[in-house]
């Protein structure tokens, strides 16, 4: 006798809707932009209903959202992991900024985060986002080194520095250019 499959709790299969959306939804946005991508061709790519689409999400905007939030999340993950707190203050800034650019090489991300989210959410939003994710980490350690220069001001000039390198990468600019070029910039501020 061959027994039942167990059943997937209510929280486990909203988990896999939600998963499966911001999965789809990721790779049209990728592939197509945020403006050339309709709600349908995203249900589709995840073989779910719009029912689905609006139950957990209240638009695109907001599904785009969730995704650029995952995307802004992996990034800092991926810096604060490489930028441990035992290690000098330049050297967490030199392995935290060849983490972000590591992490924005991943297909697409530059775009999502760089071109598309700016467009679509606004600057104050990203900002926000900003704010807690890979901004927080940056105004961590620029407040380490005890610049003599304001910690806000010099964390947005030195992210709009790194997100710019970002982009020439994405294009297909030599990294290790970016990464010297870096290197010497935040030795100077030490």
């Amino acid at each position: 006798m061959q027994s039942k499959p167990a059943r997937r709790s209510n929280e486990a299969r909203t988990r896999e809707t939600r998963e499966a959306l911001l999965v789809a939804a990721r790779n049209c946005f990728v592939s197509k932009g945020f403006a050339a991508t309709g709600t349908p061709e995203l249900v589709a790519a995840a073989g779910m209903t719009r029912g689905a689409l609006y139950h957990h999400f209240a638009d695109k905007t907001d599904l785009f959202r969730a995704v650029i939030e995952a995307e802004a999340e992996a990034v800092a993950a991926a810096i604060r992991a490489a930028a441990p707190a035992d290690v000098p203050v330049i050297e967490a800034l030199l392995s935290g900024a060849d983490a972000y650019f590591t992490a924005m090489e991943a297909p697409g991300r530059a775009r999502l985060l760089l071109v598309e989210a700016p467009a679509v959410l606004g600057l104050s939003e990203l900002a926000r986002l900003d704010d807690q994710t890979g901004g927080a980490t940056l105004r961590e350690a620029l407040t380490a080194l005890r610049l003599q220069a304001p910690i806000p001001e010099t964390a947005q000039m030195l992210s709009a520095m790194f997100d710019r390198a970002a982009l020439a990468i994405a294009e297909g600019a030599d990294p290790a250019l970016y990464r010297a070029a870096l290197a010497h910039l935040l030795n100077a501020l030490a």
